[in-house]
């Protein structure tokens, strides 16, 4: 059964061999990600891929990742996240000027 994976880039690492590792935060956990040249490693990520996931760091862009049934991934999806605690902070910020009275 295909499945996906929602989350955002925590880490990248790009080695000198071309290789590149990702670190996904899921489900309040880090998965790492491998890109390889060498085509034999165990769960090689497309480089397509894993490169417009590493370009996403530092940038508030959420992934999901969709994967066939043999658990490779298949294509990802971004779009820009909605980041709860500053709805949370302007919430309290409108709360705070409903506080102050004039004396």
């Amino acid at each position: 059964m295909s499945h996906s994976l929602f989350g955002q880039i925590f880490g990248v690492r790009k080695f000198i061999n071309q290789d590149i590792e990702v670190d996904f935060y899921h489900d309040d956990e880090i998965t790492t990600y491998r890109y390889s040249s060498d085509s034999s490693r165990l769960s090689n990520f497309p480089k397509e891929l894993i490169e417009t996931m590493a370009s996403t760091l530092a940038k508030d862009i959420c992934i999901e990742i969709f994967f066939d049934n043999d658990g490779n991934p298949t294509y990802i999806e971004l779009e820009e996240c909605d980041d709860e605690d500053d709805d949370f902070e302007d919430d309290e910020d409108s709360n705070d000027d409903d506080s102050i009275e004039d004396d």
